[in-house]
């Protein structure tokens, strides 16, 4: 196979055909993390999850690095490894954490408020501007958060506790996002989220450790086991390369326009799968947020 072929730009239905792919396992990722949680602790869930991410990464780094020189240095390590502590360690704390507590609905509106904290820090960092556009997208997402939490029609099941743990695990992947602008410049997404999985899961090594020694494995399902490992390889690895890959053959604003679709897939797919419930503040709430966090990437 020739240079030129391997650079072939790839026809649009199968671009497109990975990229719906790619929301459908991200979105299915909510649904599947509820079924591990019916029997693992919140913890375990995340240092078993992020143990294996780094596992089922680090031979696609490895493959990768035979083709591609991306050499970092001793300087890198330290900002390689912090991101995994805030962008993939407290980042699936606080999610799986505050998915237990909290609706699949709830958590997926949530989880799309993300871009407007990423903006907020960013401009807090000098990186980016807000302007009264953005600004007003930031009031109109945010008053669809109030409208989600403090509805009497909110979604059961659904806790404030819960959202604000589903919230900061937006402010760390916001945190890994903006520190890792200089280090994403520099090396591939392979090599940042490698070092951030690998990171990660050293971080959590103690916790993962301590419970592996005192719960009962053996005791678990298959259904359980099984969520474990899509949670690990399809949202935490395969849709991190496809969305990569998506970002060599089309602009960043197209590729991130499909996160719209998320949240909302991931509320369909909990009605039939898990029984939840779209209820009317449900409805607006995401309305309001969706809305806003589009005025707030156009502003």
């Amino acid at each position: 196979m020739t240079e030129g072929s391997l650079q072939k730009r790839p026809s649009h239905a199968k671009l497109y055909s990975l990229i719906g792919l790619m929301i459908l396992l991200w979105s299915l990722n909510f649904v599947i993390a509820k079924v591990a949680l019916r029997e693992f602790p919140p913890l375990l869930l995340s240092g078993l999850r992020t143990t294996l991410a780094a596992l089922f990464i680090l031979p696609v780094y490895a493959w990768k690095r035979r083709t591609d020189r991306d050499m970092w240095t001793r300087e890198d390590v330290p900002m390689l490894v912090l991101l995994g502590i805030f962008g993939v360690a407290l980042n699936q704390v606080f999610f799986v954490a505050g998915l237990s507590r909290t609706s699949v609905g709830h958590s997926a509106l949530m989880i799309g408020v993300t871009p407007m904290i990423v903006l907020l820090i960013a401009a807090l960092a000098g990186q980016e501007r807000i302007t009264w556009k953005k600004a007003l997208g930031m009031a109109v997402a945010i008053g669809g958060v109030a409208v989600l939490n403090l509805s009497p029609s909110k979604s059961a099941g659904a806790t404030i506790g819960g959202d604000i743990l589903i919230l900061l695990s937006c402010v760390t992947f916001a945190l890994f996002t903006v520190l890792g602008k200089g280090v994403s410049k520099r090396h591939s997404s392979i090599t940042v989220n490698t070092f951030a999985y690998s990171g990660g899961a050293i971080a959590l090594f103690p916790v993962t450790f301590i419970y592996v020694r005192s719960f009962h494995l053996a005791g678990l399902s298959a259904a359980a086991w099984l969520a474990l490992v899509y949670m690990a390889a399809f949202p935490s690895v395969l849709c991190y390369l496809i969305y990569y890959y998506a970002l060599t053959h089309i602009p960043a604003s197209r590729a991130s326009a499909f996160s719209y679709i998320q949240p909302l897939l991931a509320m369909l797919l909990a009605v039939p799968l898990l029984g939840e419930h779209i209820t009317s503040a449900l409805a607006l709430g995401g309305t309001f947020i969706l809305a806003g966090v589009f005025l707030t990437e156009r502003g």
